[in-house]
């Protein structure tokens, strides 16, 4: 069956700043487990909406239960694959992430949503969801909840990232005219 996450976020900047943000997350000082980002694709529709591909390169430390359960030389690297779609006219960046390998352990599927707050255009409101499945038998609830135990603490620091990306495209911005 798996496990569900959900959460929403106000974050205290223009929709534009955050979309600026978002591209250059990385590397920042609460992402260390991200070792590299690789756009695979990137476009324009004809109905003029961004559509990109990347491709990140992850670490990711098994618990120590699991580290007993499994096999030592398996690979700490995980595969995630993100595509977005950004809206310039609705001002909103939808996301889609989901790791490519270490699915028969667990597989983890992520949606955001990055939409400029109508009744306050100076903030922007994140929508997040997750989806934490496995197939292990005998041990895929202790795993889905250990994932979504992991996925909470992580989004913690995936704010931070993004906070701190935010502080860098802000001090970049030209003063406001007027």
């Amino acid at each position: 069956m798996g496990r569900y996450f959900y959460s929403e976020e106000d974050i205290q900047s223009p929709w534009q700043q955050v979309f600026a943000a978002f591209w250059q997350r990385y590397p920042n000082p609460y992402s260390s487990h991200v070792l590299s980002e690789d756009v695979l694709s990137r476009e324009v529709s004809s109905s003029n909406l961004l559509l990109s591909r990347r491709l990140l390169l992850k670490t990711n430390r098994l618990p120590g239960w699991a580290e007993r359960v499994f096999p030592p030389q398996m690979a700490r690297a995980v595969y995630v694959l993100e595509d977005s779609v950004v809206d310039p006219n609705t001002h909103t960046l939808t996301t889609m992430t989901w790791n490519l390998n270490h699915n028969t352990l667990m597989t983890v599927v992520e949606r955001c949503l990055f939409e400029e707050d109508r009744s306050r255009p100076s903030w922007t409101k994140l929508r997040r969801e997750a989806w934490i499945m496995s197939a292990v038998y005998g041990l895929a609830r202790p795993i889905q909840e250990f994932g979504l135990a992991r996925f909470k603490s992580n989004q913690v620091r995936a704010i931070k990232g993004l906070e701190h990306a935010l502080t860098r495209v802000q001090a970049e911005a030209p003063p406001p005219q007027g």
